[in-house]
């Protein structure tokens, strides 16, 4: 058996930590008895430099043929975020139907949170984010630049089906996890949008009898993650909020460097894609001191998609036995000088 990956290395850090990343996960699944073929795509930053776009034109149909994608990164300190969000990203996650972005954060041990009196296994959450609509839907427009009445407009759009999707998966995790979920809206502010999100998060709380249900403005709900980390359980929040909470959550947990991602594509008709949280980290790029950690943890989570669930954990263990192990290199982000490559080798070498 092998899957079809789609591989966007991306920019800045991406292709490093997936070059670096590439062998162990086939030496991982040689191992489990499955293959994974990779389809190379050279889309990003340096092809809009070059072509003046992104990707290809027939780009998401290059995509549609494969059983699951592996991002690197996106971002150019040479091209404005919204370009290169508004040039890959965003298409692959709307035009895919990439509904529910799936963030786990937990404090693993021997990582160090930025929290006092927090150690390993204290914080263990899971952010569900709206993924295709809400803040980051493309609505709006600007009129009469270059004049002192110029005008921006920017509409948030909520669809009952966009809505319920994404609650529903989180009411799901919930039941299989602590019973615990926590709504985030800005309903007080946002009457419309918000209010009609709770009211769908309401109506689907009534299929999950068993899970209980707390309800946070974003602003409260940013306070509690600094706060009180360790009673989430799962977190359900539209696109713009779940993008910067799970950021949050993030470094609360140790490091940008440990966090993985899942755009999931629900109905099953097109290709999931995995990224890390992290970044294109231009600061970085080239130094060879990403950490990869991110990204492997990235493709447990796509190897769990792919039915490969054995695997998937095999690899997580693998970080978190890593993690716990004083003696194991650590990149600077965790508080060591070790590098990319030789993070790579010592997990390589554990599994």
């Amino acid at each position: 058996m092998a899957y079809e990956i789609a591989l966007i290395p991306g920019d800045g850090i991406g292709e490093e930590v997936l070059t670096a990343v590439r062998p162990l996960v086939d030496d991982l699944a040689a191992s489990a008895g499955f293959g994974l073929d990779y389809t190379d795509l050279d889309w990003g930053s340096e092809r809009y430099l070059a072509e003046g776009a992104m990707m290809p034109e027939d780009g998401i149909e290059t995509l549609r043929s494969h059983d699951a994608i592996l991002l690197g990164a996106v971002g150019h300190p040479d091209v404005p975020d919204h370009v290169t969000l508004h040039g890959l990203m965003l298409p692959i996650r709307k035009r895919l139907n990439q509904q529910v972005c799936k963030r786990p954060a937990t404090l693993l041990e021997g990582v160090e949170s930025p929290l006092r009196g927090y150690g390993g296994g204290d914080v263990d959450l899971v952010v569900f984010r709206e993924n295709t609509e809400g803040e980051y839907a493309d609505v709006g427009g600007r009129e009469h630049r270059g004049f002192d009445h110029e005008v921006a407009v920017q509409s948030a759009v909520y669809t009952r089906e966009g809505t319920e999707t994404v609650v529903r998966a989180a009411f799901e995790a919930a039941a299989d996890r602590e019973g615990y979920l926590t709504n985030v809206t800005k309903s007080n502010a946002q009457a419309h949008g918000m209010v009609f999100w709770d009211d769908v998060v309401r109506e689907v709380s009534e299929d999950y009898p068993g899970v209980d249900v707390e309800r946070l403005l974003v602003d409260a709900a940013a306070m509690d993650f600094v706060r009180r980390p360790e009673e989430f359980d799962v977190v359900v929040a539209s696109n713009l909020f779940g993008d910067v909470l799970t950021d949050l959550g993030a470094i609360v947990t140790g490091s940008l460097g440990l966090a993985p991602s899942a755009n999931l594509a629900l109905d099953g008709d097109a290709p999931s894609m995995f990224e890390p949280v992290h970044g294109s980290a231009p600061d970085i790029a080239g130094e060879g001191i990403a950490n990869p950690l991110a990204t492997v943890r990235s493709v447990a989570m796509l190897l769990d998609h792919l039915g490969e669930s054995a695997a998937g954990t095999r690899l997580e263990d693998a970080v978190a036995d890593q993690l716990a192990d004083p003696d194991a290199p650590r990149t600077p982000d965790l508080g060591g000088d070790a590098g990319t490559d030789a993070v790579v080798a010592a997990l390589r070498e554990r599994l």
